[in-house]
């Protein structure tokens, strides 16, 4: 399990070209995979009903809402490609694969693979993998809820063993519990000796 540290999140906004920086904010904000960022559809997002349904891993359906951060990340995004949510701008023309330079393009898997590997390697963030947005994502929202089947719903795990896995207790989280501990009990020692 990795979690992102808020100084890796602002090497990683740092070093991120503009175009990229609306699909990896979503990726933050809403724990998806990978093939599950990329290849979202304007046809799978209702801005009306704030859901985003489309069909996930093992052909399952699923239903992600579509919370003011994640709106503020897309709602600006219409109309850049009639189908696709997340475009890119060429940076070199190419011919053969059609590409203008400066045109606004769909990502693709391996295009949107080569931009995190490029962005890991300009952020010095090596051993941190794609999937660990979705770890982090996971953690922080059980460390916010305390509540593992919202978790497990969230993420679309099938099996709660598998949302287990983000249960595991930080050394900072017990070290803040114990903290909270001991001032509950100076507090309440300090109003015991003001009574009497």
């Amino acid at each position: 399990m990795r979690e992102l540290k808020s100084e890796e999140g602002d090497a990683l906004d740092g070093a991120m070209r503009d175009d990229y920086e609306p699909f990896f904010g979503f990726a933050r904000a809403c724990g998806m995979r990978f093939k599950e960022c990329v290849t979202l559809r304007w046809s799978e997002v209702d801005f009306g009903t704030r859901q985003i349904v489309r069909i996930g891993k093992g052909g399952r359906r699923v239903v992600f809402p579509i919370t003011p951060a994640i709106r503020e990340i897309l709602f600006p995004l219409q109309g850049q490609h009639p189908e696709f949510v997340f475009t890119y701008i060429a940076i070199y023309g190419n011919k053969r694969l059609g590409r203008v330079r400066g045109k606004r393009y769909p990502l693709t898997y391996t295009g949107a693979k080569t931009a995190w590997q490029r962005l890991r390697a300009n952020s010095g963030l090596a051993d941190f993998r794609f999937h660990d947005f979705r770890h982090d994502f996971g953690t922080k929202l059980l460390r916010d809820s305390g509540n593992l089947k919202l978790v497990q719903k969230a993420l679309n795990h099938r099996d709660i063993k598998s949302t287990l896995r983000y249960a595991h207790v930080l050394d900072e989280d017990v070290a803040e519990a114990v903290e909270r501990l001991a001032e509950s009990r100076k507090k309440s020692r300090s109003k015991l000796l003001d009574a009497g």
